[in-house]
């Protein structure tokens, strides 16, 4: 048996390409906020819109070191590939594929624990739990805004929706050492992915031809020559 897809099958999936837009898309926007902010009447804190982005980190709170002197505290986003299904009714079994595939966005606060300015102090696992939040409603509202309908990739995305958002408990070993909160958003978006193609032969002949009458008559037969693409 002989090899049938005869051209370079390129590796890269539309599902990566939705992640890496993901994450860009917060990098840019968090970065024009903290811009923006400044310029509010009143002003607004730039660190308030801060975040670091990742993709595809497992263990993402490891850029947060247990020395406050030492830490930066701006919360940490990580945009992730969680799963996808494929719909058989909107794809053919030629060419393209419809999926919709979930992408956790998971954005990580941390937290010291300091004094409020009078007799108490604010612990370090609710001001993570805060930062969390901020976070998350700055990412939700950045990818649900109308200029990103299609997340900039329109006729590849056909439509993305915020299925889902949860504080989710941190690992122990993060625990026993510092305050880290997440706040996970799944991120459900629908896109193409498509597949190599049979390359059909060029036709330098066509032979067409009519059955008879019932006289033996022929009703048409010929032979066509096509001639060579420029």
């Amino acid at each position: 048996m002989s090899a049938q897809i005869l051209e370079w099958i390129d590796p890269t999936d539309t599902i990566k390409v939705v992640r890496d837009q993901i994450a860009a898309i917060l990098l840019l926007e968090q970065a024009n906020q903290q811009v923006l902010a400044p310029l509010q009447v009143p002003p607004k804190d730039p660190e308030l819109s801060a975040l670091r982005v990742f993709v595809g980190r497992s263990n993402p709170w490891a850029e947060f070191t247990p020395s406050p002197e030492q830490i930066d505290a701006t919360p940490i986003v990580n945009v992730s590939v969680a799963n996808d299904q494929f719909d058989e009714r909107s794809s053919n079994v030629v060419e393209r594929q419809k999926t919709e595939a979930l992408f956790n966005i998971d954005c990580y606060g941390y937290g010291v624990s300091a004094t409020d300015g009078g007799a108490g102090h604010i612990p370090g696992d609710a001001k993570a739990e805060d930062e969390a939040l901020r976070a998350g409603a700055l990412v939700r509202k950045i990818l649900m805004a109308g200029h990103y309908t299609y997340l900039g990739l329109r006729g590849t995305v056909w439509r993305r929706w915020l299925e889902s958002r949860a504080v989710l408990e941190a690992p122990p070993e993060v625990r026993a050492v510092e305050h880290v909160v997440c706040m996970r958003l799944v991120l459900k978006v629908q896109f193409n992915e498509t597949a190599p193609q049979v390359q059909g032969a060029t036709m330098d002949t066509i032979n067409i031809e009519v059955k008879r009458t019932e006289t033996g008559e022929v009703l048409f037969d010929q032979t066509i020559e096509v001639p060579p693409p420029p």
